[in-house]
């Protein structure tokens, strides 16, 4: 059995916390490149230039320009999901088993994280993307509807699934829209919005037994309200 070297283990942490340093640095630049020049006129020379690596670097740990703006997205969708099973988490411990209260709770906490990283997330909508990003997008919500068809403790019957659709969406929409606001009053508002959005849909839903309607704009948006 060959003996280890005396200070290879040392070694070895040291040689991966450089390597995560070099990813962390690479990821930051290519956030400031992409969000400022958007992802087809950004070059790999202004990445490696301000994350102060190499392109041989940047290939290594990456492949190359479109795979770090994939790990740059994975990254974001990771935050949005630890952030939105925080939540419901916080909100089980309180003893909250409403799956509706417990859906608010979740969609909140993903449309603040679209303004704390609103850079990134209205970069991911622009629609300037490398090839195949759609196609993982589309898995990506796919995965969201599903995993929101648990929460709210829906059936396998495909209207169950057309109705977690119709609320992830809702709820992918109001994102979109709180990035792209002007102040955190207005964030608030969107949010508050799009969770009574949310909250009517749902009144009408398998929980709630009996005739469904689409509903109105929330009494602050309805311009025919007194």
């Amino acid at each position: 059995m060959a003996r280890q070297r005396k200070g290879s283990s040392v070694s070895a942490a040291w040689q991966w916390s450089r390597t995560a340093a070099t990813q962390d640095a690479l990821l930051a630049a290519a956030r400031e490149v992409f969000t400022a020049h958007g992802f087809t006129e950004s070059s790999i020379a202004d990445i490696v230039e301000r994350a102060e690596s190499s392109v041989g670097s940047l290939y290594h740990h990456f492949g190359g320009k479109s795979e770090l703006f994939i790990a740059l997205w994975q990254q974001h969708q990771a935050a949005h999901e630890e952030a939105a099973s925080q939540a419901v988490a916080e909100a089980k411990a309180q003893g909250v088993t409403d799956p509706c209260a417990l859906f608010d709770a979740g969609a909140r906490a993903f449309m603040n994280g679209s303004w704390e990283r609103r850079d990134l997330a209205l970069l991911f909508a622009s629609g300037d993307v490398p090839p195949g990003w759609e196609v993982m997008r589309r898995r990506r919500s796919r995965e969201w509807i599903g995993q929101n068809d648990s929460l709210l403790r829906l059936t396998d019957r495909p209207e169950d699934r057309v109705y977690a659709a119709i609320l992830t969406s809702l709820i992918g929409e109001g994102a979109y829209e709180v990035a792209a606001a002007e102040s955190r009053a207005d964030v608030d508002k969107i949010i508050d919005a799009v969770c009574e959005y949310a909250r009517r849909l749902m009144h009408g839903g398998p929980w709630h037994p009996g005739p469904q309607r689409l509903p109105g704009p929330p009494p602050e948006l309805d311009p025919a309200a007194p």
